[in-house]
């Protein structure tokens, strides 16, 4: 049986964008949270995302009972079947994505990244692609369980930037992996144990381009019993720092 999961989920366009091109998921009785942060340009991000949440959901829900998996090639031995599950979930919305892209000149240049986080007994399956971000809050510490697949991060990784350096870098939105930009993509995926009074943060980087970790974690402290008013709270502080992208940020949590 899945942990007892509760959270919200919040996204707003900002204030210099035209069009929302996030999608997000919260399906409780899956134990599902996932953020898509789409790019293209106008109805082609919003298409990226969207295809990459709509198969996430489907394909998590169709394989709850436990029945076969359409996605075998996609399987690592040294993941638990619940984080295969995810993988493959992740892999089949990469494969969707690239096939539209195929069938649509129109739509080229077209992706998104996604970040979710699947609950099962002793914690959660996190798996990701880009540079969305999973947070654990525990304790009073904030601390990013995501490795983002980006440039500047890459630089970092190989002490040619500081952190400070990294986030403020004019490449700092350039991502390494996306949904749809290859027939092929390489989701990380980790398993996270979760204790009683654990916190998850997922967000697009709508939040995190305008919002530092201390400023994050000082207003997660400001709502730690209401995931709802918590995840709504950090869009509005993001779009009261500039609102220079679309936001969307899911807080979640052991609910007993």
């Amino acid at each position: 049986m899945n942990a007892p999961l509760a959270g919200a989920g919040r996204t707003d366009v900002g204030r210099r964008r035209d069009f929302n091109e996030d999608a997000f998921a919260v399906d409780l009785e899956n134990g599902l949270f996932a953020i898509a942060d789409g790019m293209g340009g106008a109805a082609a991000g919003e298409v990226a995302s969207g295809i990459a949440i709509a198969t996430l959901t489907e394909f998590i829900a169709r394989t709850a009972t436990g029945a076969p998996h359409e996605r075998p090639y996609g399987w690592d031995e040294r993941l638990s079947a619940q984080a295969n599950r995810l993988r493959s979930a992740i892999l089949l919305a990469n494969e969707k994505i690239y096939r539209t892209i195929e069938e649509h000149e129109e739509m080229k240049g077209m992706g998104t990244t996604l970040v979710a986080a699947l609950a099962r007994d002793s914690g959660v399956c996190v798996g990701h692609v880009g540079d969305s971000r999973v947070y654990l809050w525990r304790d009073g510490l904030l601390r990013q369980i995501t490795n983002d697949h980006s440039w500047v991060n890459e630089q970092v990784s190989l002490g040619l930037l500081s952190r400070e350096e990294a986030s403020r870098h004019p490449f700092r939105n350039v991502i390494t992996r996306a949904l749809g930009s290859r027939e092929q993509v390489s989701p990380d995926v980790t398993e996270v144990p979760l204790s009683p009074g654990d916190r998850l943060l997922l967000c697009s980087d709508g939040l995190t381009n305008m919002l530092d970790d201390r400023r994050i974690l000082q207003i997660l402290d400001a709502h730690p019993g209401d995931h709802d008013r918590a995840a709504s709270e950090l869009v509005a502080q993001a779009n009261e720092a500039g609102g220079e992208d679309n936001v969307t940020v899911i807080v979640a949590g052991l609910s007993g």
